[in-house]
């Protein structure tokens, strides 16, 4: 577990100065001139033929919105984007009289449309290396600071046993013919649902309100990081101005070619494209993946570089946490001393804690833990051994009765002044929440 003494949470005054030194260069005036041509393209197009209900209708009013705010959120509409385009640049998804390429021109675009998707396929890959390394890295480094012993693995567990269950649930909507857009709406919701469990376990809250409460040993400073890095004027809020306004040019660019795309297909038998469209479109898409690529391989380097925590004295203070829940007892030469722990559930976790305050003389005391199911029959979990301290944990096959023994009997001089901490942990299961809540 890595040492969090005598640092804090990034602020977004930190944040500031730190990005002073990756100024992004500024996209090519290419993105906003053929942006506009792109859009100009569009209108002609529905000057010749509204749009259509349905998709056509819902791109056109997206396009009169403005791209969401938060960067991870664009990051996910480029990516929907860029699987909606490679979906219509699919030859079975060409319109009938291009995919009998039955003139010179059919040809041409044909052969275009074969370059073309193979670059968004490149860029697609990029986006999702760079989400998933991302996704790892915050994740790690928050475990970095979590102790390596029960706590750290329920969490681990916690996450392995969402993503399963998000997976799946993926997975069910595609089965049931969901739509690309579809899809990307619960992707989103999921991507929310991930920053809800990371703000419950800054501040104890659901998922992991009974888990928290007994985090020996995991800094303020660690829950207070992963509380507030998301707030809507939180250090992530930086990040928006900085490099928010780069990206939500190229999000609006690939709404443009979607848009375009999927209208010159729907008249395409009415009106071919022509070659200043076609010019246009090919460099188009040759610009926009360029430059979202070329900013995502410098958003990567931000990010990597990007510290989550500072030395208290640059932040301006250090907030220290009391976390000190131990009890302490004297234990006599020649007894024992017990706690008991009733077990409702299994997988719950027993969790101890403890050490000896010495004195001159180093002194141990026996410990054990003993298992009696409800009717009456005892067991040994833990065999008899002498400790000077000890922090340990297992995972309930039964329920019943624990007991957690300190055993001075040995002793026929010296008391034990023992100070511990020990409690059952209830499973660790994920809440359920109404299907239409979002939190934004």
């Amino acid at each position: 577990m890595a040492s969090t003494e005598g640092i804090v949470p990034i602020t977004r005054a930190f944040l500031a100065s730190y990005y002073d030194t990756y100024q992004f260069p500024p996209l090519s005036n290419d993105v906003a001139r053929l942006s506009a041509e792109i859009r100009s393209f569009t209108a002609d197009l529905l000057r010749h033929s509204p749009a259509a209900q349905g998709e056509e209708r819902l791109l056109v009013s997206e396009l009169e919105s403005e791209p969401p705010h938060k960067v991870d959120e664009n990051m996910w509409k480029n990516r929907e984007h860029m699987e909606e385009i490679l979906f219509l640049l699919e030859k079975s998804h060409w319109p009938q009289t291009l995919r009998k390429q039955s003139s010179p021109d059919d040809a041409e675009l044909a052969t275009v449309i074969d370059r073309l998707h193979q670059k968004f396929q490149t860029s697609l890959k990029t986006l999702e290396t760079f989400q998933a390394k991302n996704s790892e890295r915050v994740f790690n480094t928050v475990m970095t600071y979590i102790p390596q012993d029960f706590r750290g693995r329920l969490i681990r567990l916690q996450r392995e046993r969402s993503e399963r269950n998000k997976q799946a649930e993926v997975e069910a909507l595609v089965s049931s013919g969901a739509t690309i857009r579809e899809r990307y709406a619960l992707l989103w919701n999921q991507q929310m649902e991930r920053r809800r469990l990371l703000a419950q376990l800054g501040s104890a809250t659901g998922v992991y309100k009974t888990l928290v409460k007994y985090l020996v040993g995991v800094p303020q400073v660690l829950l207070d990081f992963i509380r507030q890095i998301n707030d809507d004027d939180g250090p992530m809020e930086e990040q928006r101005q900085r490099y928010g306004p780069p990206l939500y040019s190229l999000t609006t660019m690939a709404l443009l070619i979607r848009l375009f795309i999927s209208l010159s297909w729907g008249r395409f038998e009415t009106r071919k494209l022509s070659k200043q469209e076609l010019a246009v479109f090919e460099e188009a898409v040759d610009v926009y993946t360029t430059e979202f690529v070329r900013f995502i391989t410098f958003i990567s380097e931000v990010f990597a570089n990007s510290p989550f925590f500072i030395p208290a004295e640059v932040a301006g203070a250090l907030q220290g946490r009391n976390n000190d829940d131990y009890q302490e007892t004297s234990v006599p030469a020649g007894k024992i001393h017990e706690v008991s722990l009733a077990v409702d559930a299994i997988n719950s976790y027993i969790a101890w804690d403890f050490s000896l305050v010495q004195g001159k003389i180093n002194l141990d005391i026996g410990f054990s833990v003993e298992y009696t199911n409800p009717s009456g029959q005892k067991s040994l979990i833990l065999p008899y051994r002498r400790f000077e301290s000890d922090q340990g944990n297992f995972c309930t096959c039964e329920v019943g009765n624990y007991k957690l023994i300190w055993d001075n009997s040995y002793s026929s001089f010296f008391k034990k002044v023992l100070r511990y901490k020990v409690d059952c942990i209830p499973p660790v299961t994920e809440p359920v929440e109404p299907a239409t809540e979002v939190e934004e």
